[in-house]
């Protein structure tokens, strides 16, 4: 199918500025046999059948295409064609390239572009035995290790969780939502994919299947979040439940259960109602959950394995955020720490 440069560079701007946008609405061209195109469909097949979520297949797919069309407007078809030249000048491409904002693309963004880039070639390589993988001189951007912003304090969170009408059916069921995320931390998507026979009410806990990386793991539920979980199974969730055969642990006004987007619209609203005077989603509270029991004295290797990080790097940023036990030695011995001094 013959498109135009317009429609190539609208595609190519919602997949560098990961939109998500249907693929379908223009692709690089299928026709060539053992082109780009035909041997990024074989890699994603292959990804698949090694078990692959679908998530992490579906984003190769959109970081592929956009690398297959900028491909085609360098004229370059085969994946032999491709040097460690052109793959530099890819990077380079992603790199400056500007959003509609102004801004370029976040380096987490750019990470994964090329990390896509790198898998294919490697499989290629490998499959194909070819001895020299030109995408082995791609260095990738060296991501900044940030503060999550916005830390909410224990006051703030009590405010947010207070914001539902416990008189309201749905109200109940809102505040089961916000316990959880704060009691366990979990990701809205491992939310959104909770099931009835995840939650052990005896033991107090949560089985988050498929999490980041396709892991397993097993959460532990606080006491008061238990409360509001078996008054939301008790008093809410019989009325929302259309289907008797309907798995997902929390439904919505339509007895379906929440996509990770109206979950994260819902608590959302309920951060503004809240009048706290902040905004965001799901995040604030995991950030909540992991902060506050850092500063009452968690390990944090524990708070690795309830958060479910792979590596202890990306859960240490919140040794940072926890400033409590600093400012109590900084009152203890600075100076300045009081107006005597």
């Amino acid at each position: 199918m013959h498109t135009s440069g317009f429609q190539r560079a609208t595609l190519l701007r919602g997949l560098l500025h990961g939109s998500g946008r249907p693929v379908s609405i223009v692709k690089p061209s299928h026709s060539i046999p053992g082109g780009i195109c035909c041997t990024i469909d074989h890699y994603l097949a292959r990804l698949t059948a090694k078990n692959q979520s679908k998530s992490t297949v579906e984003t190769r797919r959109r970081a592929l295409t956009m690398f297959a069309l900028w491909a085609e407007t360098c004229h370059l078809h085969k994946p032999d064609e491709i040097t460690q030249s052109a793959l530099l000048n890819y990077q380079e491409a992603i790199w400056q390239y500007l959003k509609q904002d102004g801004k370029h693309l976040a380096i987490g963004t750019q990470i994964g572009r090329l990390v896509a880039v790198r898998g294919f070639f490697k499989w290629w390589c490998k499959t194909e035995q070819v001895d020299a993988d030109p995408s082995a001189a791609l260095e990738l951007p060296k991501e900044p290790r940030r503060l999550p912003r916005n830390t909410l304090s224990e006051s703030e969170v009590r405010r947010i969780l207070r914001t539902p009408d416990k008189s309201d059916l749905l109200g109940v069921r809102d505040r089961a939502i916000l316990e959880v995320l704060y009691s366990t931390g979990i990701r809205r998507m491992e939310l959104a994919h909770l099931e009835l026979p995840d939650l052990h009410l005896e033991r107090r806990t949560l089985l988050i299947r498929s999490g980041k990386g396709g892991r397993d793991r097993m959460v532990p539920v606080g006491e008061r979040t238990m409360k509001w979980l078996k008054r939301y199974l008790a008093v809410t969730r019989p009325h929302l439940s259309i289907v008797s055969d309907q798995p997902a642990l929390f439904l919505t006004g339509y007895g379906d259960g929440f996509s990770p987007g109206s979950l994260g619209s819902l608590v959302t609203k309920i951060i503004k109602r809240s009048g706290i005077g902040r905004t965001g989603s799901c995040h604030l509270l995991r950030h909540a959950c992991a902060t506050h029991m850092l500063e009452r004295g968690a390990d944090v290797r524990i708070i690795q394995q309830l958060l479910g990080h792979a590596k202890l790097e990306t859960t240490a940023i919140y040794t940072q955020v926890s400033i409590r036990t600093l400012q109590e030695a900084h009152a203890h011995t600075h100076p300045t720490a009081n107006l005597d001094s």
